[in-house]
């Protein structure tokens, strides 16, 4: 699914054209008559899912200035490209003051309005990161900044809002990589314990005899080792909140000793005289079925009743796909910001790319996959040939490897003959007949071509193609089947 703009402008003709003119660039166009019309189009329930505004500033109604005026009013508002067919420059002031983020001059031409679009899209996407990231830092996370376009993500986040007017124990189930601490601060975010400490605990991830010292503190000398004080994580998230990620993988000796802290409210340092009173709200994640560990004997029963108060499941973004090119955009606005490059945003094909594929990593996956392509991206935006592995997992995409610049290429080993051309001491040296005498299978020689052609031409996938006479997606499949590919991926 690509990007969705809403079209504002009161004559018919202006917005069937820029209709047309941004469908052909990619963009799913929505339409609005003048200025009332767009804020009910920006505050009803379908408006979260305008990612731009194209703006006219003169309308009969409602005009452009006081649309946006109502826009800042809110708080939040997509990124506002203004048009007018009266280019002052006071115009141009006054709407960039009011919070466009470009300006273009009737009647516009596809290039300039493609190159406003990019810009204005990177720009948002990048505002809303950095948003994210302070509102991450000082635990405000709202859930405003969860906002979503998929009808199982929206309940879950109902579901959430619910449970932060109060302190009743939550577990958020669901795959690895969907988000669930990113809920779990929105959680705090939203309820009376905003901005107090957030503490997280991945108990996968602690040495099973250190459970009981990291989660609740021990005294100097308590153990071998034990050097000075450690307050332990529940008395460092006294007053805030304790997220307590991958419950399912504790200990079980360590299980009893959390049940007992949940139930009295205070915890038992090792090594201490006396336990100590702690007040926190307690958030459990776990990737894994806690009811079948329960069968299993691997979880406390006790435990489960005391943490499956009030559950949610977030769904894995497969079951979200309408999120994934928001997603996309905003983190290529980040990496691209990050490292130093001017990738504008995602385009069309790679958007239907991204939203075909399964993510069996979910957004995590999705992440890295979008900074590995950034990093790779020579262009202006990513495209599907930055994404070879996905493309090639995807029907109806095809594979395409981009060759390296010259300037870039790597230096061959010393020990290689000059980088380009072999020398063939033997011009017939590709054997016809084999070991039995008979003339080798087409298949045979095939294989022999591909490899030969590899060696020769650098693994430069176009010159590879040309000089083999088929297409690049043909010989990348070619050479997956012969296990080529991933000898290349490896190297």
């Amino acid at each position: 699914m690509s990007s969705t703009i809403l079209i504002v402008d009161d004559d018919p003709i202006q917005r069937r054209l820029l209709e047309n003119t941004v469908q052909r660039l990619g963009y799913q166009a929505v339409l609005a008559e003048g200025g009332e019309a767009a804020m009910q189009a920006l505050t009803g329930p379908t408006g979260g899912r305008i990612d731009l505004v194209i703006l006219d500033l003169v309308m009969p109604d409602l005009d452009g200035m006081g649309v946006l005026g109502r826009l800042r009013a809110l708080g939040r508002m997509p990124p506002v490209v203004v048009q007018t067919a009266h280019g002052s420059i006071e115009t141009v002031i006054s709407a960039m003051r009011a919070g466009a983020s470009d300006f273009v001059v009737k009647p516009v031409g596809v290039e300039r309005l493609a190159i406003s679009i990019k810009n204005a899209l990177k720009a948002g996407a990048l505002e809303e990161e950095i948003r994210l990231f302070k509102r991450h830092a000082t635990g405000t996370l709202g859930f405003a900044d969860l906002a979503s376009r998929s009808p199982e993500m929206t309940r879950a986040i109902r579901l959430a809002e619910r449970a932060c007017k109060s302190h009743i124990p939550v577990l958020i189930e669901g795959e690895s990589g969907v988000g669930k601490e990113l809920l779990a601060r929105a959680i705090q975010g939203s309820s009376d314990r905003r901005g107090k400490a957030f503490v997280t605990v991945n108990c996968a991830a602690i040495p099973e005899n250190l459970v009981e010292s990291v989660l609740f503190g021990h005294e100097k000398g308590a153990f071998t080792g034990a050097t000075e004080r450690h307050v332990g994580k529940f008395v460092e998230a006294h007053g805030g909140t304790l997220f307590l990620d991958e419950i399912g993988e504790l200990p079980p000796e360590a299980q009893a000793k959390l049940l007992r802290a949940i139930q009295e409210g205070e915890v038992d340092p090792v090594g201490g005289r006396r336990p100590v009173r702690v007040d926190i709200r307690l958030i459990s994640a776990t990737n894994q079925n806690l009811i079948e560990l329960v069968k299993q004997g691997r979880f406390r029963e006790d435990l489960f009743y005391r943490l499956n108060v009030f559950p949610i499941t977030l769904p894995p973004l497969r079951a979200r796909r309408e999120d994934i090119p928001e997603l996309a955009r905003r983190f290529t606005a980040r990496f691209a910001a990050e490292e130093g490059k001017r990738v504008r945003g995602v385009s069309a094909e790679l958007s239907a790319l991204l939203t075909a594929y399964d993510w069996p990593g979910n957004i995590r996956q999705l992440e890295n996959a979008v900074f590995r392509a950034v990093v790779m991206c020579d262009g202006d935006e990513l495209t599907v040939a930055e994404f070879p592995q996905i493309a090639s997992r995807v029907e109806g995409f095809e594979v395409r490897v981009p060759a390296l610049p010259a300037a870039r290429a790597p230096e061959p080993p010393r020990y290689m003959a000059a980088p380009r051309e072999m020398e063939l001491r033997d011009p017939s040296s590709l054997r016809l007949l084999g070991e039995d005498g008979h003339v080798r299978s087409l298949a045979a020689l095939e294989e022999e071509a591909i490899r030969f052609a590899l060696q020769h031409y650098r693994s430069h996938m176009t010159e590879m193609a040309r000089r083999l006479g088929i297409g690049r997606s043909t010989l990348y499949r070619k050479m997956k089947d012969l296990g080529l590919a991933e000898a290349e991926n490896a190297a």
